[in-house]
């Protein structure tokens, strides 16, 4: 049975079967996602920047262990169902798999209760995104970058909500990820227009999730953000720093691209776009890539 067939209250129930805390987390989240979500391992792998025999080996060591440890409480377990849901709606987010992202908010709302202010916060985190599901894309397909998107046709309803709920989950502790990462998602939601966005804010933020949930990925968003708000220059010191340790991440390479443009470096800027396109296979990204790998080219 797959993950959109059960109720979500059953869903959650098999998903905290799944995070046992005899796993490492990650081990959790990715036996979780192919066991509940029905995601396959390549999916997976994706997600978590491993190859793909690697994630089959990770799956299979994770059943045998659950298969023989002893049961424990639900409440060890909560981050890892998190980290599942929010991957899950990622995968949908970012994917033709658009029902997941649906899904991730559904069952989301049932365990952000009172109390729970990372649950809140991830559920304000999700709404924040969904918000600008329909302009993310053009009709034929096509990547729309977040500074292009029609605003007017953002969902305010969910930004609203989303606003409202991170503004509940901050009243309660010290910010965890998830609050953190939807106080940047407000930041450009909030925005009436595209140079509106506070992005020093942004680039503070980002130095605080650091601390709570450091990786490569976060530097380089942070990256971004003192780019956009200090100049490419700044940003692409940065972003140079990163290439070795993310060097298989079409991001990086298409980060470094645009700020290389945004410097009139355009062979540079091209050499890049072409690395980021041979790493990844999403029909809208490629699209968006050959368009600036054809300018750059000029």
């Amino acid at each position: 049975m797959t993950y959109v067939e059960l109720p979500p209250e059953d869903q959650l129930r098999l998903m905290y079967t799944c995070c046992h805390p005899a796993l490492p987390v990650e081990a959790q989240v990715a036996l979780t996602l192919h066991t509940v979500a029905g995601l396959s391992t390549a999916e997976i792998a994706r997600a978590f920047l491993v190859e793909e025999y690697e994630m089959a080996e990770r799956l299979a060591h994770a059943r045998l262990m659950v298969k023989n440890a002893e049961p424990s409480p639900d409440t060890d377990r909560t981050h890892a169902v998190l980290t599942v849901l929010y991957l899950l709606f990622n995968e949908g987010y970012s994917s033709a798999r658009t029902t997941l992202a649906g899904e991730a908010i559904r069952l989301a709302r049932v365990i952000a209760r009172p109390g729970a202010p990372e649950a809140i916060g991830l559920l304000a985190l999700m709404l924040l995104h969904h918000a600008r599901r329909d302009t993310r894309l053009t009709p034929s397909g096509d990547l729309v970058t977040l500074e292009e998107q029609d605003r007017s046709r953002w969902d305010h309803g969910d930004i609203t909500e989303g606003v409202r709920l991170l503004a509940a989950a901050e009243m309660h502790e010290e910010p965890g990820p998830f609050q953190i990462q939807a106080a940047i998602a407000a930041c450009h939601a909030t925005a009436t227009h595209a140079d509106d966005t506070d992005w020093p804010e942004i680039a503070s933020l980002y130095g605080k999730l650091m601390l709570v949930a450091p990786s490569p990925v976060v530097e380089l968003n942070r990256a971004v953000a003192i780019g956009m708000a200090d100049g490419p220059a700044a940003g692409l010191v940065l972003v140079n720093a990163l290439i070795d340790r993310l060097n298989d991440y079409h991001l990086v390479h298409a980060t470094k691209a645009d700020f290389l443009r945004r410097l009139g470096r355009g062979l540079d800027a091209a050499e890049s776009y072409a690395q980021a396109l041979a790493l990844t296979a999403n029909p809208a990204e490629r699209r968006y890539l050959i368009r600036r790998l054809r300018e750059t080219s000029r």
